[in-house]
């Protein structure tokens, strides 16, 4: 199948919209309901990627159902983890009800119905299911180009030109740009600009930049403290399943490591006292920064990070080994670091 007749099945999939769309809750209110096959009993979790919504939620399924209500006043982008890791966006609209169904043993073939955005990103990942990843970046820089002003395309963005093994940070620029003209005053594209900016003169083998702040036991922290072979800088939130996995393999191999290996975390949270809950429970004793302030924390700007989760590898003289690594890669790399 050619681009231009996939962009033209994408179109004819997605025509019928607003015949789908079924906002019939309070206006305060969003829900989400799920009816899954291959899925009876369990829990999923649930997180917003920019931290709109506070906590990371617990959903029961109890005989293959689930329902979930939250008070929102803003669109906001959902993700839905399930028990092996795999992630669904869904896209928040208060006064509405989404649903998703469908097979949980073919997590990507799931449907997501209620709201245009959502049956935009159903029509998105059915289409890309069977692409290569060339294909399914044209579909991407398509989607963000047709449909700039959802939270759709700053989702996609984010998974396709920027968090991955080789992003194209030239291409996220572009591709924000044309998300701006569409929605010239959003904070979240705004801030992703920012962040972008930065990171395209980001890259390994560079110097760790200079950063002080105090940890959230009062602590002085810098970039002078980070001496031991191995040195890990990263960032998470209560709110985030995927770095808090990260945060565990590092106290996993702290344990192993001990002084050979140094770690600073940044915590995006709002609340100190969520971030404190955290690092008891897991008895975490490196230090941690967490000033309520979450993306306009002064330390992000001066390490270049942008993103939740994130990190950066560094060696005893500051010089940068690996940054922005997904939880395995950051296992193995540490490991290599250390040798056999």
């Amino acid at each position: 199948m050619t681009f231009l007749m996939a962009v033209a099945n994408f179109s004819l999939f997605t025509f019928h919209f607003s015949l789908l769309t079924s906002c019939g809750v309070d206006s305060d209110r969003f829900r989400l309901t799920g009816e899954f096959k291959s899925f009876n009993q369990g829990e999923l979790y649930l997180y917003s990627t920019d931290g709109s919504h506070h906590d990371l939620d617990t959903i029961a399924i109890i005989n293959g159902r689930f329902t979930y209500e939250v008070t929102q006043e803003k669109p906001i982008t959902y993700v839905l983890v399930f028990p092996n890791y795999s992630e669904l966006p869904v896209f928040g609209e208060a006064g509405c009800e989404v649903s998703v169904t469908g097979d949980a043993s073919h997590l990507k073939e799931l449907e997501v119905k209620g709201t245009e955005e959502n049956e935009l990103m159903t029509a998105f990942r059915m289409q890309t299911n069977q692409q290569t990843p060339p294909e399914v970046l044209k579909t991407a820089a398509q989607f963000i180009n047709d449909h700039p002003q959802t939270l759709a395309s700053i989702y996609i963005l984010n998974k396709y030109f920027i968090q991955t093994l080789t992003p194209d940070y030239a291409q996220a620029l572009d591709l924000i740009g044309i998300i701006e003209r569409e929605n010239p005053n959003g904070q979240q594209t705004a801030r992703l600009k920012k962040q972008l900016e930065g990171l395209k003169n980001f890259h390994d083998n560079g110097t760790l930049p200079s950063f002080s702040a105090t940890d959230i036991n009062g602590r002085p922290v810098s970039n002078a403290d980070l001496r031991a072979k191995v040195n890990v800088i990263n960032t998470w939130a209560s709110w985030n399943y995927d770095s808090q996995n990260i945060l565990r393999k590092l106290q996993r191999m702290r344990n192993e490591h001990g002084s050979d290996i140094s770690i600073v975390s940044i915590c995006l949270d709002a609340s100190q006292k969520e971030c404190r809950k955290f690092l008891d429970r897991d008895s975490i004793k490196w230090s941690c920064i967490c000033d309520g302030q979450m993306w306009e924390m002064p330390v992000l700007t001066q390490l270049g990070l942008y993103f939740v989760p994130d990190n950066i590898i560094a060696d005893n003289q500051g010089h940068i080994i690996a940054h922005s690594l997904n939880t395995n890669e950051l296992d193995r790399k540490i490991e290599s670091l250390f040798g056999p």
